[in-house]
Parts: structure tokens; sequence; C-alpha cells
């Protein structure tokens, strides 16, 4: 089971580089259709799908590295049981608050679908299109938050920071 979740964190790590790229071609389009006097309808609405498909998608990867932004101010300060009680809550609320936005983000995608909803630019892309990206990366960042709390729960998740290490 581990390497199938390091395989998922992995793979959205990697849809989440290929939309950067997805952004700097779209980015590049539009550069060389100014100079060269074309026209690149939709470009700079493709380059803020692939940029929101790259927020998205990069989400867990991020967590399980360590790299999301926390304040540890409170956790510093306590020691043993509390400690870990008061990081067991925090990846509780969590867990529940990435469910409610995977729930509510492939309900957006679906309704988006149901409707035939579609851009009001001129590229008129069917809008489940962009938004399954981040559907999906919200997904992933459910499944790594569950992650995360199971190993929290079981005495296996490792130390972030320097702060966390000191109270193992």
């Amino acid at each position: 089971m581990r390497r199938w979740l390091d395989g998922l964190y992995s793979a959205s790590a990697w849809v989440a580089g290929l939309s950067m790229i997805g952004v700097l071609a779209m980015v590049l389009l539009t550069i060389v259709s100014r100079l060269f006097g074309f026209h690149a309808p939709g470009s700079d609405a493709y380059a803020g799908y692939a940029m929101a498909g790259a927020g998205f998608m990069a989400l867990a990867s991020t967590l399980k590295a360590g790299e999301h932004i926390r304040v540890t101010l409170l956790l510093g300060a306590l020691k043993g049981g509390a400690h870990k009680a008061l990081e067991v809550a925090c990846l509780v609320i969590a867990t529940l608050l990435s469910g409610f936005l995977a729930f509510y983000s492939a309900r957006l995608v679906w309704q988006s679908w149901e409707i035939d909803d579609i851009s009001v630019g001129i590229d008129a892309t069917p809008l489940w299109i962009p938004q399954i990206f981040m559907a999906l990366g919200t997904l992933v960042f459910f499944i790594a938050f569950c992650d995360e709390l199971v190993l929290e729960l079981r005495g296996q998740r490792k130390p972030r920071d320097i702060e966390d290490a000191h109270h193992e």
C-alpha cells in the first residue's frame, strides 16, 4: 500500500510539473504569436487552466514532502502527549476540510458536465475539463491527509522540522 500511495503522490507531482510546462508553452505561444502577427485564441485561458492544474496537482506531494507552511509556535511549546494530541487534532481537522474540498470540487466538475458549462472566452472550453485537475488534485490531497493521520496515530509519521524532532 505504501508503494501505491507514494506512486500516487509522485504521479500527481509529475502532472503538476507537466502543467507548469503547459503554462510555459502557452505563454511562449502568446509571445511568438505577437511577434509573428498571428492570433492564438484562448492561449491565455489555457495558461490559466494549466496554472490552476499545477497548483492543485502539487498539493499532495508538497504535503508529503513537509513543505506546506505550518505554524509551529504552539506545537513547539508542547511536549509528549499534549503535542501528539494537538498534532492529531490538527490532522483530523485538515483531513475533514480537505475531504470537503475534494467532495465539492468533484461536485463542481459533475455540475459543469451536466449543464454543459463552457468558458466565456473565445476558446469556449467545456469547463469540466480544466476543473477535473482541481478535483483530482484535491482528492489526492485528501488521501495524503488521511495517510498522514494514520501514520501519526500509528506513531510512524516522520518529524517535519526541528521542533517536531525534539518532541519524538
